[in-house]
């Protein structure tokens, strides 16, 4: 127990093999693990130095980025790879409950080829 319970937060999310990504208000991409930086084709570094419209096809308007993803939890989302390619993947709720967190935290399902077989 004493062990997780020192455990920063980042180093949990990056070991988790689901893909991750945390998103603030203005769009800034603040956290992204390597899981979903593999699944747009780029570096989590990369994917960092991005905004919430280069990673999310059509997912932009008026609203901030938090209540865009708040919004659109539990449906299915098109990412853009970096090769300009969608990538198709089921978004999940925040795991950030509250309503005034200036932040989003969500976890992908990529769901690309399974959406692209059920077409043919």
């Amino acid at each position: 127990m004493a062990l997780l319970q020192n455990l920063p937060a980042l180093v949990v999310l990056e070991r988790i093999p689901v893909p991750v990504l945390a998103v603030a208000e203005g769009g800034g991409i603040l956290f992204a693990n390597t899981a979903f930086a593999e699944m747009v084709g780029r570096s989590a570094e990369a994917v960092k130095n991005m905004q919430f419209a280069e990673v999310f096809h059509s997912l932009t308007g008026d609203e901030s980025a938090v209540s865009v993803v708040r919004a659109n939890a539990d449906l299915v989302v098109e990412l853009v790879h970096h090769d300009g390619s969608i990538v198709r993947a089921r978004m999940s709720k925040s795991a950030l409950l509250r309503g005034d967190d200036p932040v989003v935290l969500a976890t992908f399902q990529d769901l690309t080829e399974r959406l692209w077989a059920d077409e043919l």
